[in-house]
């Protein structure tokens, strides 16, 4: 997507935020393989869950913007969406073990 709006849309603030807030998500969750910690690891996803909430942003700006056509927001939107649920359960769930 980015060296498509690089290339093709000649878009490079949103392109470059879309990259930099996808691309930390993975990193997050793979750094929180190796927390010191359940409250490290716990910290670490709900990074990761923000990032993710910033991408899906950042996707919205692009369709709403016009740098993505409905078709393709349609095709990454639902899995950006999937993401942040996925992250909210893995936190709370975490959370509430952590509490007792």
């Amino acid at each position: 997507m980015h060296k498509h709006l690089v290339a093709e849309q000649k878009e490079y603030v949103l392109s470059k935020q879309i990259l930099r807030s996808g691309t930390s998500i993975g990193a997050l969750v793979k750094e929180a393989e190796h927390a010191q910690s359940k409250a490290d690891f716990i910290n670490k996803m709900n990074i990761a869950l923000k990032e993710a909430n910033e991408t899906e942003y950042w996707l919205m700006l692009l369709k709403d913007s016009e740098y993505m056509d409905e078709k393709s927001f349609n095709s990454i939107h639902p899995e950006s969406v999937e993401l942040i649920k996925l992250l909210a359960s893995i936190v709370k769930s975490l959370k509430v073990s952590l509490k007792k």
